[in-house]
């Protein structure tokens, strides 16, 4: 496996247009109706018929989904190139993100990105700063950074010139239909069409709609709730129990003071599953130049009460 120590991050080829959240008089009611709808989805589970079957799909859509494809490709590989893999890897990865419902490659990059160089300052996309609301939920409702699409793009300007993303940028969700497609065929077939109905309801409705918030969380309970190793110039902290949610994600500080260590977690109790996908995939020689960064220990300057 090809570990190199971290520095700061570099994308080759990129040059970075400013462009800046604000709140935008829109009301963003097409992501409102589907949030929405997937939500009610997600309460028709406690409405259907339980099967077992339907918490496996749930769990293996979560993995490929939350940690697969938002945590390691969307975060770790495509925002902050903390390893490489074959492309065609790479992009299947890329699709298991799509999975999410979080938007393309090309946009959640793009706005992650912003979020590090305005980091809890004016033009940062969800700074609690701003609300603790609008830091969840609020900024994506009423921000305007979702009628900036293409001005947004530029922050991502590696993946704007690749084929496939653009392609993707266009067709991110139908992966995910064609997988709901599949999984209701799947299950109507081995038990009827309510098992069936419960897959696409547990692996698709509220999957997604837990993961929405699972992925919020980072953005809002991280900049609020926890405790700080490094002594950033942000609100980021590193909180336990948004880590055990996401897989890692939650040991923010730790991120925001080496954004491009491939591990989020940098003392042995700070669980990272998500990088320890990154090592088994290294394992099997399908990702090298593995960026980690292991600083000694050092008291934080601040903890946020819970």
């Amino acid at each position: 496996m090809a570990t190199l120590v971290a520095s700061p991050q570099e994308i080759p080829g990129t040059e970075i247009i400013e462009v800046v959240q604000s709140r935008s008089p829109e009301f963003n009611w097409v992501f409102f109706i589907v949030v929405a709808a997937f939500h009610l989805g997600a309460v028709a589970a406690l409405f259907t018929p339980f099967y077992w079957s339907s918490v496996v799909v749930f769990a293996v859509m979560w993995f490929f989904g939350q940690n697969v494809g938002v945590a390691i490709s969307y975060h770790r590989q495509l925002t902050h190139r903390s390893f490489s893999t074959p492309k065609w890897l790479e992009y299947a990865m890329a699709i298991c993100g799509t999975m999410a419902l979080q938007g393309s490659p090309i946009y959640w990059v793009a706005v992650h990105r912003m979020h590090h160089q305005y980091t809890d300052k004016p033009g940062d996309p969800h700074s609690p700063r701003d609300g603790k609301w609008w830091s969840h939920m609020g900024w994506i409702l009423h921000g305007s950074l979702h009628s900036e699409t293409t001005t947004l793009s530029r922050y991502a300007p590696d993946l704007q010139h690749d084929r496939f993303y653009q392609w993707l940028a266009v067709w991110h969700w139908l992966p995910l239909t064609l997988t709901g497609a599949a999984l209701f065929c799947g299950g109507t077939v081995l038990g009827g069409w309510k098992l069936g109905l419960s897959w696409v309801i547990w692996g698709v409705f509220l999957r997604i709609a837990v993961g929405f918030h699972t992925t919020w969380l980072v953005n809002s309970a991280t900049h609020l709730w926890g405790t700080r190793r490094f002594k950033t110039r942000d609100d980021s902290t590193n909180n336990w129990w948004v880590a055990l949610l996401t897989g890692g994600e939650g040991w923010h500080n730790n991120h925001h003071a080496h954004p491009v260590s491939a591990s989020h977690g940098m003392a042995w109790w700070e669980l990272d599953f998500n990088y320890w996908g990154i090592q088994l995939l290294a394992l099997l020689g399908l990702a090298r130049n593995v960026r980690v960064m292991r600083p000694h220990g050092t008291s934080g300057d601040r903890t946020n009460p819970l």
